[in-house]
Formats: structure tokens, C-alpha cells, sequence
């Protein structure tokens, strides 16, 4: 059933889309996507503008919208929303004063750090919690992203490299 699935999807929608889709994907992002892409075949390049495009897409929407959103949370009647919101903006202010001091490269370092919780969604999910000025948080997600991609890139393509020397 699983080939089945996987096998309809990307008949129907193909590799790009796949590899776009699943980099603008929270937890995601382009650090499952281009691994994806190099499985597929895709060439290193294609797959890189692909997945740091897909992985920005989501970007001004929470820059411009999740504080707004967080605050309807803990407001709200539903005690897990409210649980939720608290629980990000209590863990937000404990990390204040690293996040003020280092605020335009920390973003951009957090960002670059390939690892699950630390891409382009969490990032700027705490420079709107911080208030940090649009453009500067958005420059500042894309010069993360970028770092990631060439870091993922790197690792991805050099392991699909080695592995297709080996056989």
C-alpha cells in the first residue's frame, strides 16, 4: 500500500513538487527535502534552489501572523491552545536575553544548524515573538536557510556520491 501511495503522488505531482512541498513542511523543511531530492535523482542544484525556495515560502506568513495567532491561543477557551501559547512564550522570555544580544546572526545561526526544531519555522517564529523588524528577521532566515541548503547539500550529495562509487 505504501509503494502505492508513494508511487500515485509522484506520478501525479513529481519529483520537484515533492521536494518543494516537503521542504515548506515544519520539522522538515529542506533538511528532509534534499535528501528527498537526491534520492530522486535530481540534479544537486536543482534540488538546492527548490528546497530553499520551498523552505522560505512559509516565512512572511509567520513572520507576519503568528504572534497575532499565539496571542488568540492564549486567549482562547481551549485550555490546550492556551497551554501551548503559554508554554512558547514562557520558554521565549527565559531565552530573552541570548535572543536580544545576538538577535540578526543568532537567527540566521539557529536557522543554518541542521537539525530537527532549530530551521526557517522556529526561527522565525521567535524573531515574531521578539517583535524583530520584518525585513531584518526575513534576511536574516534566508541567510540561515541558504547555509542549511549548501550544508545538506553537501552531506546528501556526497553520500549518494559515495554510495554510487561503491556499486
Amino acid at each position: 500500500m505504501k509503494e502505492i501511495i508513494s508511487e500515485f503522488f509522484l506520478e501525479t505531482v513529481g519529483k520537484e513538487l515533492c521536494v518543494l512541498f516537503c521542504s515548506m513542511l515544519p520539522i522538515i523543511e529542506l533538511r528532509g527535502a534534499i535528501p528527498m531530492g537526491a534520492a530522486f535523482g535530481l540534479p544537486w542544484w536543482q534540488t538546492y534552489l527548490i528546497a530553499v525556495i520551498g523552505n522560505m515560502l512559509p516565512v512572511p506568513i509567520i513572520l507576519l501572523f503568528v504572534k497575532s495567532v499565539l496571542n488568540w491561543m492564549a486567549k482562547c477557551r481551549v485550555r490546550f491552545f492556551n497551554k501551548i501559547a503559554a508554554k512558547l512564550f514562557e520558554k521565549a522570555e527565559k531565552n530573552r536575553d541570548k535572543i536580544e544580544k545576538y538577535a540578526f546572526w543568532g537567527l540566521a545561526l539557529f536557522v543554518a544548524i541542521p537539525l530537527p526544531a532549530t530551521g526557517a519555522w522556529t526561527g522565525t517564529l521567535v524573531a515574531a515573538l521578539f517583535d524583530m523588524k520584518f525585513w531584518r528577521s526575513l534576511l536574516s532566515a534566508l541567510i540561515g536557510v541558504i547555509i542549511a541548503g549548501i550544508i545538506m547539500t553537501l552531506i546528501s550529495y556526497g553520500v549518494v556520491a559515495a554510495f554510487g562509487a561503491l556499486f
